[in-house]
């Protein structure tokens, strides 16, 4: 039985659980050479690391990472990577309840119906505490993709409760989303979402959201047909989040509504040559492929399961009961969530690109629909200075 790995060229494993002695992953299928520091893997963990604000969980953690493997001097060295977190703050008594008593909506019951057994403090696997593995190996993936296509994947947090914001997804910067706790870009929405989770979290309620993600300069061709469609891997990799709930790419449901003729993205040439789509109702995919528009997809999030208000709940005996859950968790996941949506969107991405280059760019080809300059004169070059592989020219 698998469940912890991600990935077919460029692959993840996580590991660990909240409350033992640390998380963290195992990336193989990185390219030799490629430069990233310890500093740049440290800045994502920062980012959804605990205690940041009086909104998300009080639980101090430093999120200190380790590179054990596969990477020295600044770069990696084409063998698997292995980075480790320790954990430092864990309370397991805070617990003791949840080992008698199932908590409704998490995944107590389940764990105990699949496996027979389960780590009690902290929800174990089940934690978001699992996805520090995830957000390290995006780092990694993000720099892969940004070196060799200019590729930027952005997330923000456009909805809490009913507050909606206004952004420009074409515009926006990071600098824009980490201006404020939310991590919306909106700096007046912002404020209105920071008060409504506050207002839950002194209730000891909770509340969910929305986060967007956004990829800019996403290399053409990028995906499979069928049964690996771009938009099912980012489906899938995406819904793999804690306390996700649903997934919209491009127009989304909203596109349900329209007519063909409202819908539609028309081509159209640019003065250069290049072959683009007049608006994005697709989000930036079609047939499971990328057009090299900007990818959107936006994905729901539930209200955090653990709350410490008194329910109604059942003990592991069976047996009616009630449950007022202790712990320190965040009253909205979606602030800390908008790294790891990004995070997910590069795995998939860099494995993706990976495949795509691995197949469709090693012979020449003619046409408008030619991949993006950058992306292929990179790929080229690397080719080319490589002294064990030739260009087919060269052969």
């Amino acid at each position: 039985m698998g469940g912890s790995s991600f990935g077919t060229l460029f692959r993840v494993t996580t590991f660990g659980e909240s409350h033992g002695k640390g998380v963290g992953c195992v990336v193989d299928g990185i390219p030799p050479r490629l430069p990233i520091s310890k500093e740049e893997i440290q800045a994502e963990l920062d980012r959804r690391r605990p205690g940041q604000s009086r909104i998300t969980t009080p639980r101090k953690e430093s999120d200190t990472c380790e590179i054990y493997s596969g990477w020295a001097d600044g770069e990696t060295l084409g063998t698997p990577m292995c980075i480790m977190v320790p954990n430092t703050d864990q309370k397991s008594q805070d617990y003791s309840e949840m080992s008698l008593a199932y908590r409704p909506s998490h995944a107590d019951a389940v764990y105990d119906m699949k496996y027979g057994i389960r780590a009690v403090a902290g929800g174990g696997r089940s934690s978001a505490r699992e996805t520090i593995g995830r957000v390290a190996a995006g780092a990694i993936a993000k720099k892969l993709l940004h070196i060799v296509a200019g590729v930027e994947i952005l997330a923000y947090v456009n909805r809490v409760r009913d507050v909606d914001c206004e952004v420009d997804n074409e515009t926006f910067t990071l600098e824009d989303v980490e201006a404020n706790d939310v991590r919306c870009p909106d700096q007046e929405a912002a404020k209105a979402m920071y008060k409504a989770i506050d207002e839950v979290r002194l209730r000891g309620d909770s509340c969910g959201g929305e986060v967007t993600c956004v990829v800019r300069n996403c290399p053409k061709g990028v995906g499979a047909p069928v049964f690996d469609k771009l938009e099912a891997e980012l489906a899938k990799a995406l819904m793999s989040l804690p306390a996700t709930k649903g997934i919209e790419i491009g127009s989304g449901f909203s596109g349900s509504k329209m007519l063909g003729s409202e819908h539609n993205d028309e081509f159209y040439m640019t003065p250069d040559g290049e072959v683009r789509t007049r608006t994005n109702r697709s989000g930036g995919i079609q047939g499971g492929l990328a057009n090299g528009e900007t990818i959107v997809a936006k994905l729901a999030f539930k209200p955090t399961s653990t709350i410490s208000r008194k329910q109604k709940t059942v003990s592991r005996d069976g047996e009616d009961t009630d449950l007022v859950a202790r712990g320190r968790h965040d009253p909205c996941v979606v602030p800390r969530a908008v790294p790891m949506v990004e995070a997910m969107v590069a795995l998939v991405l860099a494995d993706q690109l990976l495949q795509h280059y691995a197949q469709c760019e090693l012979l020449p080809r003619k046409g408008a629909c030619s991949p993006d300059t950058r992306a292929a004169s990179q790929f080229q070059h690397i080719i080319a200075s490589t002294p064990s592989i030739r260009t087919p020219a060269t052969v």
